[in-house]
């Protein structure tokens, strides 16, 4: 589905201008529209018709991004934003059938205007609920096998614990809603702390889903055949100082685009295996992966290693280091385990470092969990970010649930 979105051949990054205007010019011509007292139904209708451009402008903004930069969280929000928009113009659309169908076009505009957009939240995850319990069930799984597997530790169970505060939100919100009662100020209460609660289950669903796109995008594409470096990121290695099986996959996965690029072009690309030596390794992670590839028949001229780094930050900005002492700096990629290919091209261009990356496979009841760790990292490398889009969402509901209730 996406192996054939182009990497890194955008010169400028896309711009969201377009989608500021739209919306502009959307809100001027609401406004005009409940001064003047037009129906409700066609207020929706142009809600409607605006939440479809933000699709199709956001999923150009999508593709534009990839094509700049793939390793960005504006790939995250981008397509994030495209399912909330999607969202919007089902529940548009859904009030003008119900108001066409109940011929409720007398009703007060602000209703069709406003109370749409109040309930977007809600509605969205009544909609995603089956992807919800799905994704669950699926995370559930692999969790109690990589735990049959791997033995039990925390970060085993992150799945479950995410599994159940996803279906735990769903069934909160569920009963909570259907229990409004007492009076208008208690009314009004309940739907204050319900769509505030809504909003932040959205955006956190909306990133969970982004990040499984964006990631599954770098993964499903293979780098271009015309690499000088492959940097391979580090993990554990055995007693023995030999490459754990995560570690060995990384390598394997290196060593078939080395040899596939060789065939195909002619052109061999440098090594540079980075990890450095943790305080139970008998040597670092980077002479045990350099010993792994001499072992498989590569010559050593071709291998450079970078042996100082102790995290995914750090191999990339060391490696590129080691790069750049070469005085022959070229095209970059990057080997990693499928779950990782993402995060780590976000460090890489931290470093200002252009590198295309690589997923090695791993088994299938250890990737769902680790994606969940991955997400997790992602929303965290970014904090402030976070809290300030989690903070205008919260406070956009809040204000159009007290809107709507003032203008009745």
């Amino acid at each position: 589905m996406f192996k054939h979105l182009r990497f890194d051949t955008r010169d400028q990054k896309p711009s969201l201008w377009g989608l500021a205007v739209v919306s502009a010019v959307t809100i001027a011509i609401v406004a005009v529209m409940l001064v003047a007292h037009i129906s409700p139904v066609l207020i929706a209708g142009i809600l409607c018709a605006y939440s479809i451009a933000a699709v199709i402008l956001l999923c150009v903004a999508f593709v534009r991004q990839v094509e700049y930069n793939p390793y960005s969280y504006n790939t995250i929000y981008h397509s994030a934003f495209a399912l909330l928009a999607l969202s919007q113009a089902i529940t548009q659309a859904s009030t003008i059938y119900l108001y066409t169908r109940d011929g409720m076009t007398g009703q007060p505009m602000v209703f069709a205007a406003i109370g749409g957009l109040m309930s977007s939240a809600k509605l969205y995850m009544l909609f995603s609920a089956p992807f919800i319990l799905l994704f669950s069930a699926a995370l559930c799984v692999s969790n109690i096998s990589l735990i049959r597997h791997e033995g039990f530790r925390f970060v085993n169970v992150l799945g479950i614990l995410l599994s159940v505060c996803m279906v735990g939100g769903e069934l909160f919100l569920f009963f909570s809603d259907m229990y409004a009662s007492g009076s208008l100020y208690d009314i009004i209460a309940h739907d204050l702390f319900t769509n505030t609660f809504a909003a932040l289950y959205l955006y956190v669903e909306c990133m969970l889903i982004g990040t499984i796109i964006a990631n599954l995008v770098v993964v499903g594409r293979e780098p271009d055949l015309d690499r000088d470096y492959l940097i391979i990121l580090g993990c554990g290695i055995r007693d023995d100082g030999t490459p754990m099986p995560l570690l060995a996959g990384r390598v394997d996965r290196a060593l078939a685009f080395y040899r596939k690029q060789l065939e195909q072009t002619g052109k061999a690309p440098v090594f540079v295996p980075s990890g450095g030596q943790g305080p139970d390794e008998v040597i670092s992670e980077a002479e045990s992966m350099r010993n792994y590839l001499v072992a498989q028949g590569v010559p050593a001229e071709h291998i450079l290693m970078e042996s100082r780094s102790t995290s995914t930050y750090e191999n990339m900005r060391f490696s590129k280091e080691v790069i750049e002492a070469t005085g022959r700096p070229g095209k970059v990629a990057f080997s990693t385990t499928n779950y990782h290919v993402f995060r780590a091209g976000i460090m890489a261009r931290r470093v200002k470092l252009r590198a295309q990356g690589m997923g090695a496979k791993t088994k299938w009841y250890f990737w769902p969990n680790a994606d969940v760790r991955e997400f997790v990292g992602i929303l965290a490398d970014h904090r402030l970010k976070q809290a300030a889009i989690i903070g205008g969402m919260v406070a956009f509901y809040a204000i159009i649930t007290l809107v709507y209730y003032l203008a009745l």
